[in-house]
């Protein structure tokens, strides 16, 4: 039965991956609006279109099925879900207005698992009963691993494009990277889309369950991919010009060429994990990205108190989603 609970799932869940896009659009575009080749509004609708592209692309759901068992399915219920989702959406608003470029999975992730753990003590059981470890372990590692593999695939994409066009002359070669970025920030708008819209899916698939609407297992509604892809497409265009300050200019100085070495290392890193169905960090990964571009410079040409900061923002974003998630759960579970 579609109740008013589920309608305002449903709602929040779009409104939650409506930020998510223009909180995450400084991913898609902050190189190539610090590096000019194109201006915030070309960005912005070049992100929007190749986020919602993904939709045609991308028929299977991996990260959606990894995020929807983050949760064993007899600790879910739609008050669960709305609260991970009110948590999730606070924090998103509070780094987006800080200009903290933090990562909108973890925070939808952390929501999610607190307000599991939260519904578990009131069952009377072990709170971390309700989380699937694996699942949990593997998300938190690749905190750490995605903007690593990003910075490695930056530093050595950079050096490879540095010795290949060591003689061109070089205004001819910042005339073709300011081309190439086009593609390659297309490219990761792409791999944005495939990432982060999974989520949501993933969420609105498990509240569905809960609802008894569908079975456990059965396919995911047409609508909601469709949903999400839209959503997150429509955010994108929002734009976030305060995260895209930070990561287009805070962590070094950016030209058109490690724009492509950045932009491209970062899409591959997240092609990686969607096919391994791992749901990670878009930000993580492309700042990863952009540091590696830096150390090919010199240590120095990383401003590391920034980074030290991001990182911060990082490692506290699942566990304060998840202590927000247990507190409004135990506020809305009798509603």
């Amino acid at each position: 039965m579609v109740t008013t609970l589920l309608v305002a799932v449903v709602a929040l869940a779009l409104i939650f991956d409506y930020t998510n896009g223009f909180h995450d659009a400084a991913n898609s575009i902050a190189t190539i609006v610090s590096t000019k080749v194109l201006t915030p509004f070309q960005a912005v609708l070049l992100a929007a279109v190749f986020n919602f592209a993904a939709y045609f692309f991308i028929p299977d759901h991996k990260v959606a099925n990894t995020v929807a068992k983050t949760v064993h399915e007899q600790f879910i219920t739609l008050h669960v879900v709305l609260a991970g989702l009110i948590a999730a959406i606070t924090w998103n608003l509070t780094t987006w207005w800080f200009g903290i470029p933090s990562s909108s999975s973890h925070t939808l992730i952390g929501g999610f698992a607190g307000a599991g753990i939260t519904n578990a003590l009131f069952m009377g059981q072990h709170g971390f009963d309700a989380i699937d470890s694996a699942s949990i372990i593997k998300i938190i590692a690749y905190i750490v691993l995605a903007p690593f593999i990003g910075l490695i695939i930056a530093y050595f994409i950079t050096i490879l494009i540095l010795h290949i066009c060591k003689r061109a002359k070089p205004a001819v070669a910042e005339r073709w990277f300011k081309r190439l970025q086009l593609i390659s920030a297309a490219a990761l708008s792409f791999a944005h889309g495939t990432n982060d819209a999974q989520k949501v899916m993933g969420i609105l698939y498990v509240s569905l369950v809960a609802a008894k609407i569908i079975v456990s297992g059965s396919p995911m509604p047409e609508w909601i991919p469709l949903a999400c892809y839209s959503a997150i497409a429509l955010g994108t265009m929002s734009g976030g010009w305060k995260i895209v300050k930070t990561m287009g200019s805070k962590i070094t100085k950016i030209t058109p060429l490690e724009g492509v070495a950045a932009e491209t290392a970062g899409a591959v890193t997240l092609f990686i994990t969607e096919h391994f169905a791992i749901p990670v960090s878009t930000t993580h990964t492309i700042t990863g990205s952009i540091i590696g571009v830096g150390l090919t410079k010199r240590v120095s040409a990383v401003r590391w108190g920034v980074t030290i900061n991001l990182v911060w923002a990082w490692i506290i974003t699942i566990p304060i989603s998840a202590l927000i998630a247990g507190l409004v759960f135990m506020l809305v579970r009798h509603w």
